[in-house]
């Protein structure tokens, strides 16, 4: 490297922006739907449960990209999939997460979310992932995207395997909150300065937080309150939202008989 070179990388650097931050909602703000259907589905691909199981959490997934989060069904997801990681290692789950990202989740992020995350990583930014998603699950999408780090539910281990149980509670609604006010003690981060996305009115809290919230695809409750209170609202989804229900519906329809088909397949074998 020659030292005009040198020279010329040195005066395109940005500076670390320390004082300022943004933070990422995951599921239908990064990603269309629930990541921890995504994870459910991977895992039922390498034989953690059974078609029965998964096609029972298709509908809520479906239900979930189309009309925005129900904290009901995703819990019921999260608490089937920790129950089907029991006595697996932290290490072999989060292989699998890789793998599962690469397979299913790559081709679901949103490419305006993902600028937004680019955004502020060019302005020196440090960009955080805060999401009811399993930490592992989301240090995956925030490695491949190339974030700072990710916020997540932490589901308990002992000596390295999962016990099917969680660690504390789910972090969703306040607790983000919550979780944003630690972290920017620690890293001294102004929440003034800093950003916040989210689809959810159950979000509100974490988006109330900060100096610049924005809704992402917004659920009708989250709309309204944005527009209420000035924020900045962002939609990448295209369609009548009543022509996208009723795909949805005829869906959820279709997986559940695509998973009933690979399963007799599976048998045959």
């Amino acid at each position: 490297m020659t030292d005009r070179t040198s020279d010329l990388e040195r005066a395109l650097a940005v500076a670390p922006d320390r004082s300022a931050a943004a933070f990422f909602d995951v599921d239908n703000t990064v990603m269309r739907g629930a990541s921890i259907w995504h994870l459910a589905l991977g895992l039922w691909r390498r034989d953690f449960f059974t078609v029965r199981d998964v096609s029972a959490m298709a509908w809520k997934q479906l239900r979930f990209a189309a009309l925005g989060e129900n904290l009901e069904h995703v819990e019921q997801i999260r608490e089937q999939a920790l129950g089907f990681i029991a006595g697996h290692s932290v290490a072999e789950i989060g292989a699998i997460g890789e793998e599962i990202f690469d397979e299913a989740m790559h081709d679901k992020i949103w490419p305006g979310t993902q600028a937004l995350t680019r955004m502020h990583l060019d302005e020196g930014q440090e960009v955080w992932l805060v999401t009811a998603t399993p930490v592992e699950v989301a240090q995956v999408i925030a490695d491949r995207l190339g974030l700072t780090g990710a916020l997540g539910t932490v589901a308990e281990s002992v000596d390295g395997v999962y016990t099917g149980r969680l660690s504390g509670e789910p972090l969703h609604g306040a607790a983000k909150a919550t979780a944003i006010e630690a972290l920017a003690l620690e890293r001294g981060f102004d929440l003034a300065r800093c950003s916040a996305y989210s689809d959810s009115a159950n979000d509100i809290p974490m988006l109330s937080l900060v100096g610049h919230p924005c809704a992402i695809n917004p659920d009708g409750a989250l709309r309204d309150h944005a527009r209420a209170h000035g924020w900045t609202i962002r939609d990448y989804r295209t369609g009548r939202r009543a022509a996208k229900v009723g795909v949805q519906a005829v869906g959820a329809t279709a997986l559940a008989g695509a998973l009933a088909a690979a399963a007799a397949r599976r048998r045959s074998r």
